[in-house]
């Protein structure tokens, strides 16, 4: 039997963003999903992420180089485009000719021979205009110039972005294909400098972290045995590590047997302030995909109760894979239409996690998508659902018990408003800890996100 003809890379990326344009979920499940459809698993990942995370970016370029708006172009072709362009621009050590050829012969398959035609001149004009493909940022005209990374960028012939003296955050909303109403809120929040920092950091290749099973290992004997498989890595401050490279996770040494999880520093940053201790009883609210509920088990020895469930019934099932991997004994996990019962029988208890739905502002480099679907609505309508949960966890913790509140957001408005707004309306609670973290590139690079310890009285 003849074995099924792989995808290239491109071609898996194309297909990848053609669904992620339709909506049909984040691109990281679709790529958990699709990957082994390609012998190119990371060119497929940094085309996807790269062309989601900079698509305003690649719009404009087209537009101002070539003619033609991206509305206007054939669905069947302007992500053949996109993926092009987003190489010409975010990835110069990618040989120009390879890239347009390429993009030509998915351009054929998908359309035929007028297609092809139509992207390669697409393509062949947004390369006319580049003058270099890796130019030091501090060297070149800010309007003629798309920002890769804090250091350097795309030098093009025209001008590409606004005049960023007139209107800065139309500027860095065009630049970091960011929405304008979000950019605008980080200047206000923030400052300038601060904002532009978050806005590079939500465009990165994000780091892969990984937090060692404190139960079965530690971080010196991992990395041991990452580096005796050829895995590179280096430890990083509150006893994780960062590998060097992309790996799929699955086939890392030690994953089967649960002497790791996936999580990044700042995520990690709320447990770490809660400090669980051995003897709580701990309910986990908010608990798929278990990466926090088993974070707490590991940090109290695996001797606490600690009660897990989330309302999507089908992520929960990750918590469940996830404690069984890891081997832990003290995690229960419910269903979600138990919480009264489960309330009833085991409360209160002396800490309930919130790690709440949230706009995902502060991981906007890992969940590419959120940008082009995000709000003002959409982070009212997520600041009622989590004062809905603090206002739950006030009912179910005991005194002197402790909510630790968290979020992947760096929006005020579910964040340190939030806490107010339920202190005001809760006085037996008190803020203990508040700690935001903005999104980082540099150096050991992070994620944005927000915990808050508050005591009941």
């Amino acid at each position: 039997m003849k074995a099924e003809r792989k995808l290239t890379g491109r071609q898996l990326a194309v297909r990848l963003l053609d669904e992620a344009d339709a909506g049909k979920g984040y691109v990281g499940d679709l790529l958990a999903r699709y990957g082994q459809q390609t012998d190119e698993p990371q060119r497929a990942t940094d085309i996807v992420t790269g062309v989601l995370r900079n698509k305003t970016a690649i719009d404009t370029a087209v537009e101002k180089c070539s003619g033609p708006a991206p509305d206007r172009i054939s669905n069947k072709v302007i992500n053949i485009i996109r993926a092009g362009v987003y190489e010409l621009i975010y990835r110069p050590q990618t040989a120009e000719h390879a890239i347009v050829n390429q993009a030509v012969e998915l351009a054929k398959t998908a359309g035929g021979k007028k297609q092809a035609g139509f992207v390669n001149a697409v393509l062949r004009a947004v390369q006319r205009h580049i003058v270099d493909r890796n130019v030091a940022l501090a060297e070149a005209p800010p309007r003629r110039a798309l920002p890769a990374t804090p250091q350097t960028g795309c030098q093009f012939d025209i001008d590409i972005l606004p005049d960023v003296d007139k209107d800065l955050g139309e500027f860095l909303s065009k630049a970091f294909s960011l929405p304008k109403w979000l950019v605008t809120d980080w200047l206000k929040e923030f400052g300038s400098d601060a904002c532009r920092r978050a806005c590079f950091a939500s465009n990165r290749k994000p780091g892969l972290y990984v937090r060692p099973n404190t139960l079965k290992t530690t971080a010196n004997k991992l990395a041991e045995k990452f580096t005796g498989n050829e895995v590179e890595c280096e430890a990083v401050e509150a006893e994780m590590i960062r590998l060097a490279n992309p790996h799929a996770v699955t086939e890392l040494p030690g994953f089967a047997e649960g002497l790791f999880t996936i999580q990044d520093p700042t995520a990690a940053k709320a447990v770490r302030l809660l400090k669980p201790e051995k003897d709580c009883k701990i309910l986990d609210l908010c608990a798929a995909p278990g990466t926090k509920t088993t974070q707490l088990a590991e940090a109290t020895d695996d001797k606490a109760v600690i009660l897990a469930t989330d309302i999507d019934g089908e992520r929960l099932k990750k918590v469940e894979e996830n404690v069984t991997r890891l081997a832990l004994k003290s995690v229960t996990v419910f269903a979600y239409a138990d919480l009264e019962k489960i309330c009833a029988e085991k409360g209160p208890f002396g800490c309930v996690l919130l790690d709440v739905p949230c706009s995902n502002t502060g991981v906007l480099a890992r969940r590419p998508e959120v940008r082009h679907r995000i709000s003002p609505e959409a982070v009212k309508k997520l600041a009622r659902i989590q004062r809905r949960l603090l206002d739950c966890a006030a009912e179910i913790v005991k005194d002197a018990g402790i909510i630790c509140y968290s979020t992947c957001s760096i929006q005020r408005a579910e964040n340190a408003e939030q806490i107010k707004g339920f202190l005001d309306d809760h006085p037996r609670f008190g803020l203990e800890i508040e700690a935001l973290t903005l999104p980082n590139a540099e150096g050991f690079d992070y994620d944005g996100g927000y915990a808050a310890i508050l005591r009941k009285a």
